[in-house]
């Protein structure tokens, strides 16, 4: 149960950091990525976005 809540963890803080280059490439703009504010601090948590990245990811996988 913790190694869940260290991936998810870990997850978030690499989805807030590379935020602005995701939103270049169109992603964390779609219908499900949600931004919230906490303790002054924006979050983003793009589930739609990764769902994505994860059926491409699996496409190629696929093929390859």
């Amino acid at each position: 149960m913790i190694r869940w809540l260290i991936v998810v963890f870990l997850a978030l803080l690499i989805f807030s950091g590379l935020q602005r280059w995701l939103e270049k490439l169109g992603l964390g703009r779609l219908p499900g990525d949600f931004r919230f504010r906490l303790f002054g601090r924006e979050f983003f948590v793009p589930f739609t976005s990764a769902v994505l990245i994860s059926f491409i990811g699996m496409a190629i996988g696929h093929f390859f």
